[in-house]
């Protein structure tokens, strides 16, 4: 039996997830580089955090990554590059962020054409994690999506008790290795977050309240037989009563930066040369001299 590991996220009392575009003008591969690698592990320094983590967005993706139902709507005109999970242990940290949080914002309009910070209050719910691994840092071979839902037209009070269900009954099932349910407050178009300059932080009305769905299958194959199954399919009625929109993308790579208040090497180091000293078990790289010196700047 796999170890149920999601007991490791309860101390993430407060958090956001933030939806992102690139700029247009910017290539990907140059996109991605500098957002693991110099946005990252600026972030992570920034004091306060308690968890960050980046997830890459893949825009050529399955098309079977999640099952089209009628009455059932895709987001118009909805296209992202990644998500961001920043978390807190509490409100003090959470302030302590924001209140230095100016060095990191002013670096978003040199990537970024939008970013659009939800706000989890409560913070948000692993329901199941059977990955072991507890900071990824990169592609890991698992079938990772993000599943972005909102109630459209119907009860949006309705919408968040299904999504409830939903996700325990998607936790319960060993098909998912990982089911972790965001539903943050609605966005408010007046308030926008983050305070980045030069980016464009607006929501259409039917994106003002959404909830995701973080989801990992082991194979591709795996996913499409539980999409197909009798107890995947007896809550197609409920899903088209319940939601108005959902668009899935597909995680390309999952880069932890820091978990339970610590940076992690890709953290400490940037994405890729946290890879590159994992590669060559440059275990000289890990030790708290080096550590300190980086930190520091003193031996």
């Amino acid at each position: 039996m796999m170890i149920d590991h999601a007991a490791r996220d309860a101390g993430i009392a407060i958090n956001t997830y933030t939806t992102v575009l690139r700029r247009p003008q910017v290539p990907h591969d140059v996109f991605a580089t500098y957002w693991r690698d110099v946005h990252g592990p600026l972030c992570s320094r920034v004091p306060g955090l308690g968890w960050y983590v980046q997830y890459h967005l893949d825009r050529e993706q399955d098309a079977h990554l999640w099952p089209a139902r009628d009455g059932i709507a895709a987001f118009p005109d909805y296209v992202l590059d990644g998500g961001v999970e920043i978390g807190f242990a509490s409100a003090a940290d959470q302030q302590e962020f924001d209140a230095a949080s100016s060095i990191l914002f002013a670096d978003e309009q040199n990537m970024f054409a939008a970013t659009v910070a939800y706000a989890l209050p409560h913070g948000s719910r692993t329901l199941v994690d059977r990955i072991a691994d507890p900071s990824p840092n990169g592609p890991d071979g698992l079938d990772r999506m993000h599943v972005h839902f909102s109630p459209g037209n119907t009860d949006p009070d309705a919408f968040v008790g299904f999504m409830t269900r939903f996700a325990a009954m998607l936790a319960d099932d060993p098909a998912l290795l990982r089911v972790r349910l965001h539903l943050p407050d609605a966005y408010d178009n007046a308030d926008p977050a983050p305070p980045a300059p030069n980016v464009a932080h607006q929501v259409p009305p039917e994106r003002e309240r959404i909830a995701v769905l973080d989801l990992s299958f082991a194979t591709p194959l795996t996913r499409r037989r539980f999409f197909a199954s009798d107890r995947f399919t007896a809550t197609v009625a409920e899903q088209q009563r319940h939601i108005g929109h959902a668009t899935a993308f597909a995680v390309s790579g999952m880069y932890t930066y820091v978990r339970d208040g610590e940076l992690t090497l890709a953290g400490l180091r940037g994405s890729r040369p946290a890879q590159l000293i994992e590669r060559l078990g440059a275990v000289n790289q890990t030790r708290a001299d080096v550590r300190h010196l980086l930190l520091t700047g003193e031996i």
